[in-house]
């Protein structure tokens, strides 16, 4: 609003500069942008990434699949990282860290109905012998991470909305300083040339000083 009301005030100002008005009409634009075009660019952003992350959803749901694991023991690893767990000073188990899942052998069948074991992280804690828990795999039974939930898809191309309006209005911003600045180093040039012409004359009697 008071960039609007300062154009309208330079109109006829008999004191107007022809940068004065450049200048309010720059800052006139660049609310426009901020107020209308860095959301709008927000929106189609977001709505591009959203749906670019609901068919890669979708994709995965179609493509990974849970099936039912079964705990044959604990992986070699795991027993060796508990040995050295158990081994450590008071000073260091005193620290606090970041929670482990345990590593275990387990067997599962794919769903094109292969057979298959490995190392997985452990679903609950301590894992027993014979439970039975279930994993992310492929159609061949290899393992996958879990499927990209849609709403966090939405999230996700929300966030990448804002960011894209965030950086169109400081772009429009930074842009409107520039010129700005620009402006005020002409006026400061064109203000040092008439106090160089009128300065022989300052002070001088019969001068109109």
């Amino acid at each position: 609003m008071r960039t609007a009301l300062g154009v309208w005030r330079w109109r006829r100002n008999p004191l107007r500069r022809p940068t004065d008005l450049f200048e309010a009409w720059v800052a006139f634009a660049a609310l426009v942008c901020v107020l209308v075009v860095a959301p709008a660019v927000g929106w189609v952003a977001g709505l591009r990434v959203d749906g670019t992350l609901q068919q890669a959803a979708h994709q995965q749901r179609q493509e990974r699949h849970l099936v039912p694991a079964v705990v044959l023991r604990p992986a070699l690893e795991s027993a060796a990282a508990a040995g050295a767990s158990a081994s450590a000073s008071a000073d260091a188990s005193a620290q606090r860290t970041a929670p482990h899942r345990t590593q275990i052998v387990a067997t599962w069948t794919a769903p094109d109905g292969s057979s298959h074991q490995g190392t997985v992280p452990a679903a609950e804690e301590p894992p027993h012998p014979g439970e039975r828990f279930r994993i992310w795999t492929d159609a061949r039974g290899r393992l996958v991470g879990q499927p990209l939930d849609p709403s966090a898809a939405v999230f996700h191309a929300g966030m990448a909305g804002l960011a894209a309006a965030i950086c169109v209005a400081t772009l429009v911003e930074t842009v409107r300083r520039l010129v700005v600045r620009r402006l005020m180093h002409r006026r400061y040039i064109r203000l040092d040339r008439a106090w160089a012409a009128a300065g022989p004359d300052w002070g001088r009697a019969g001068a109109g000083s």
